[in-house]
């Protein structure tokens, strides 16, 4: 099975075929169009909603970066199916980032961060990569990426704003798309699939090393 799980670094919220635990990979310091402005506003009363999540986020993200969160982890492997990582960042307050990724069926692969207060999430941003052989020669076939980019951001429980971004990467050229200069396009869309499996990584918390089946 192709195994493609890729730690994102998300510097400003935010393809395809290594693993790696470091938090400095890609999605903890990716830089996405939605937050290039800087917010500097006075009082926190008058952030909305979604200042609101991006300024939490960036605190997040700097305890992240400076690695100044506790981490545990655990693996699985479910049926030759599902193979994946979960990694939960907290500190003294309780976790505070879940990063699960993950593949399944040989050509799919995704990542799933979620950014919490609260015992909430308040941020889930994920990535879903699929493949496929797309010509080249049997010694050395091109291999063809296609990405999707979710951007989701929540309050009590509901999306209030999802992002969305699509593009694809070749194997055989330098020239690929840089997603950082990729827009986002506002979609609608709903968080609940992606709170049912935060649900269920809470409930395996406590797990560590290698399990089977979530």
């Amino acid at each position: 099975m192709r195994t493609l799980f890729i730690i994102a670094g998300l510097l400003s919220f935010f393809s395809c075929k290594k693993e790696s635990g470091s938090i400095k990979d890609k999605n903890f310091r990716h830089t996405d169009s939605i937050i290039t402005d800087t917010i500097t506003i006075d009082s926190p009363k008058s952030l909305s909603p979604i200042e609101s999540i991006r300024k939490k986020y960036a605190v997040l993200n700097n305890l992240l970066t400076t690695k100044k969160l506790d981490s545990v982890k655990f693996e699985y492997s479910c049926n030759n199916e599902r193979s994946g990582k979960v990694v939960f960042y907290s500190d003294q307050e309780g976790i505070k980032v879940i990063q699960h990724s993950y593949a399944e069926y040989s050509h799919f692969s995704s990542i799933e961060n979620y950014y919490i207060e609260n015992n909430e999430p308040f941020f889930i941003f994920r990535e879903d990569t699929s493949w496929n052989f797309d010509g080249g020669t049997p010694e050395k076939p091109i291999i063809k990426d296609n990405i999707s980019e979710q951007r989701i951001y929540l309050q009590h429980g509901k999306a209030i704003k999802c992002l969305e971004k699509k593009y694809t990467k070749r194997s055989n050229t330098p020239h690929n798309p840089d997603p950082q200069k990729i827009a986002s396009k506002e979609i609608n869309c709903s968080a609940e699939e992606l709170l049912k499996a935060y649900e269920l990584l809470i409930r395996n918390s406590e797990k560590r090393g290698e399990i089977q089946c979530l």
